[in-house]
């Protein structure tokens, strides 16, 4: 699938309900390519977690068939919500890519990936992990609504999030 997502919004200027982008700097954070793959897209599956990846790694264990992990992780820089092992589930598991509104970590690992992987920053402390999370709920950050089932086309340019496939 070749795309960029500049080209997307042009191409899409009329539809409704309107493309969002993803702001790409949120409370002085920007969201950055931490994956080997760096364009990506997918149907979205949502998660809702703060300091804790149990659901992050729960559904990374599942066939992705080329689904993006949105997690909103309340932007927080405590913990990773995702690292190296659990990025190698998700490639395993053929999912397309996984943007945090978080941490990841093992930056170097995944880079190495083929997986798409967009995040605001790295850090080495790992989540402690207490089954708290929800799945397939509403998500909303960097200035977008994000649901479970959009589409997410990402890339060096940044994020656009759909209500329909655009390719």
């Amino acid at each position: 699938m070749t795309f960029v997502t500049c080209d997307l919004l042009d191409d899409n200027e009329g539809l409704t309900p309107p493309l969002q982008v993803l702001a790409p700097y949120v409370d002085g954070k920007a969201f950055a390519n931490f994956g080997g793959q760096r364009s990506f897209a997918g149907q979205v599956v949502t998660v809702k977690c703060l300091n804790d990846n149990s659901r992050v790694k729960e559904q990374l264990a599942n066939p992705g068939h080329g689904k993006v992990l949105v997690v909103d992780g309340g932007g927080s820089m405590h913990c990773a919500l995702m690292g190296d092992l659990i990025a190698a589930s998700a490639v395993a598991n053929q999912w397309a890519g996984v943007i945090v509104y978080g941490c990841v970590r093992d930056v170097d690992a995944l880079a190495q990936l083929p997986l798409g992987v967009k995040a605001l920053g790295a850090i080495p402390l790992k989540s402690v992990r207490k089954n708290i999370g929800e799945v397939g709920v509403p998500l909303h950050f960097a200035g977008v609504n994000i649901h479970n089932g959009d589409y997410i086309y990402a890339d060096n340019n940044g994020v656009v999030v759909s209500h329909v496939p655009l390719i």
